[in-house]
């Protein structure tokens, strides 16, 4: 219950992130002037190739999450002229992998005079769930496609409602009265123009207009205040936002602005025929990986030694295997088979084999296979994680609460190749160990270079500690490449029989 409360707040907040950079554009009212439709419009904002990368911190996380916004063409779309709007809010690091997975994409399709939508796109993905919808915004009466939803004349989603309010003059001293639509929810959001402020970011200094903003859910919801800074010149970019819900201060701080090269949509093309989930960030090659350190075939293997014997007292291959449907969903898989070698036979016999299913983007294993043969002990045993809902179950139907994003024993020697190891920082995920959560932390100690046979291998070496009260019990430590392909090379840990050491026995030379 503590774990669905935990994701349903989060969800909240970065939903609030996503309202406090988008909703102040709809139908406008200056209270001091006539309606919005008599406001200027600015073209400013809406030129094509504009990124912006904003990053999130929340409560006591620095990076909770990144958010991009890209005007993305202008053409035809939908048989009327339009302006492509796109945008991604993605959660990162411990909130992405202990909290809250978010991990969405939105396509806005506005009129080029009005910046008003007329067509939108939304993928949403929440650890192994996707969903996508799209609707049709003021358009003549008449008959609708099903699956398509039909929202009033006038409204503006909220990737559209960005790049509206950027439009206003934001005149000092002048108050605008806002209706909101989002999420299935209705909003009333109040903007007062304060006055003007010097704000320095990782994207530079910039005088802005500072805007304060005031949400209310007219359902009875909660009440939000927030501050946005705005660009003084004609783009108004949105430099930084500021808010304090209840759990804790959200900042959205400009991390990156530029144009990129975008290309022309293809001529006579109507994105209606084009299905949605061809519109997402996907990758079009369903066995390609993207912007990960390994990939679809990679096997590495490893000898583990101990002190006193010199031989290799056993072997382990990891693999990342096919990319495919797995239990109706789209999955990943990934395999270690250990076993001890003739120069501990004598004293103890393993061969076990793991298998973790995992979703392709956000690597959370969605089913964990075991086959443990351990001397007498033999065990077979699958788990079934409900990412969504933070539930594990058993083969026989016994559940096991869970934080959202646990990762089983194979899936976590993936993702931490992906943390950011820079020296000194330290990372955690949630992983289940015999049934039962627990948080394991990664710390970046040091660069260290590693004698492999004939190789030095430039590396980093980090620890890996857990939430009890012995958290260094094993001294487990590891040393990663410090290149792109993020390679364990050596784990080093103390066991009961004595300090065990595992090198990777044949360094991967295929480009990763």
């Amino acid at each position: 219950m503590m774990t669905q409360r935990l994701k349903l707040a989060t969800a909240r907040h970065f939903f609030f992130i996503s309202l406090v950079l988008g909703a102040f554009g709809l139908p406008v009212f200056a209270q001091s002037t006539a309606d919005g439709g008599a406001q200027p419009f600015s073209p400013a904002p809406y030129k094509v190739g504009e990124k912006l990368t904003y990053n999130i911190s929340y409560a006591n996380f620095n990076s909770a999450a990144h958010v991009e916004l890209l005007v993305g063409a202008r053409g035809t779309f939908f048989d009327r002229e339009g302006i492509q709007l796109k945008g991604r809010i993605e959660t990162t690091g411990i909130v992405n992998a202990a909290l809250f997975s978010i991990n969405n994409d939105y396509i806005s399709y506005v009129d080029p005079a009005s910046g008003l939508p007329f067509h939108s796109q939304q993928t949403v993905r929440e650890a192994s769930l996707t969903s996508e919808t799209s609707a049709e915004f003021n358009r003549p009466a008449g008959a609708l496609p099903s699956r398509e939803i039909s929202l009033s004349t006038g409204t503006y989603d909220v990737l559209s409602a960005i790049y509206r309010i950027r439009a206003l003059p934001l005149g000092e001293g002048a108050t605008y009265a806002l209706p909101v639509t989002a999420e299935g929810n209705d909003y009333q959001v109040e903007v007062k123009v304060k006055g003007r402020e010097v704000i320095r970011t990782n994207a530079g200094s910039f005088e802005t207009i500072v805007a304060q903003l005031r949400i209310k859910n007219t359902s009875g919801g909660s009440d939000y205040r927030a501050f946005v800074y705005f660009s003084n010149d004609p783009r108004h970019i949105p430099v930084l936002i500021t808010a304090k819900p209840s759990a804790g201060e959200i900042r959205a701080e400009l991390a990156g602005s530029e144009f990129i090269p975008t290309p022309n949509p293809p001529p006579g093309k109507n994105p209606a025929e084009v299905p949605l989930a061809a519109t997402s960030s996907s990758s079009p090659n369903p066995g390609r990986l993207d912007g990960v350190p390994f990939k679809v075939g990679e096997q590495l293997n490893y000898q583990v030694y101990l002190p006193t014997i010199a031989a290799p007292v056993a072997r382990a291959t990891f693999q990342v295997r096919a990319r495919s449907k797995y239990f109706n969903q789209d999955g990943l898989l990934f395999t270690v088979n250990a076993e001890t070698t003739n120069a501990l036979q004598k004293l103890f016999v393993a061969n076990d084999t793991i298998s973790s299913y995992v979703n392709p983007q956000t690597m959370l294993p969605f089913q964990t296979e075991l086959n443990l043969s351990e001397g007498r002990l033999r065990v077979s045993t699958k788990l079934t994680m409900n990412q969504d809902y933070g539930r594990a179950t058993t083969e026989k139907g016994e559940r096991i609460e869970i934080p959202v994003g646990t990762h089983d024993y194979l899936s976590f020697f993936y993702v931490v190749r992906m943390f950011d190891l820079t020296i000194s920082k330290r990372s955690a995920i949630s992983i289940l160990v015999n049934n039962k959560p627990k948080t394991l932390f990664v710390t970046a100690l040091k660069r260290e270079n590693v004698q492999l046979g004939s190789q030095t291998i430039p590396s980093i070496q980090v620890s890996l500690t857990t939430d009890d009260a012995e958290a260094d019990k094993y001294q487990l430590r590891g040393w990663i490449t410090d290149d792109r392909r993020r390679l364990p090379v050596r784990f080093t840990a103390m066991t009961k029989i004595g300090a065990i050491r595992a090198d990777l026995a044949i360094i991967p030379v295929t480009s990763q």
